[in-house]
């Protein structure tokens, strides 16, 4: 059985910085793409930043340049370093991947737990 689980999050002021990890356990072939989602209060999910297998990254424009995703891929983990965080910020994060189960053909979306980030102004 798969699992995503997510650590790091928490309570910081405006200006601070977190660090989110994210582990993927379980048995599988390979995990392809890797990324972390968010959802404020009222609103919709959406991407923050995603990672390819070749380490390849795409950001929301809203976080560029204020956070890096990073993953080793020996450790079947994904990082969010988060810095310069805003009151808007504040958000249920949650990890993705791309992975192949054993017995499985085909790549499947698995999700993380979530993890709570409220930045405080």
């Amino acid at each position: 059985q798969v699992q995503l689980v997510e650590s790091g999050g928490g309570l910081v002021q405006a200006g601070g910085f977190l660090r989110l990890s994210c582990v993927v356990s379980g048995s599988f072939f390979g995990i392809n793409d890797m990324g972390y989602y968010r959802q404020g209060p009222g609103k919709q999910r959406e991407l923050v930043a995603a990672i390819t297998s070749g380490g390849r990254t795409n950001y929301a424009e809203s976080v560029k340049g204020r956070f890096t995703i990073s993953r080793d891929n020996a450790k079947n983990t994904v990082y969010l370093q988060m810095n310069s965080l805003k009151p808007e910020d504040t958000a249920v994060y949650y990890c993705n991947a791309a992975l192949r189960p054993s017995g499985y053909q085909s790549y499947i979306n698995y999700w993380g737990q979530g993890t709570q980030v409220t930045v405080s102004s």
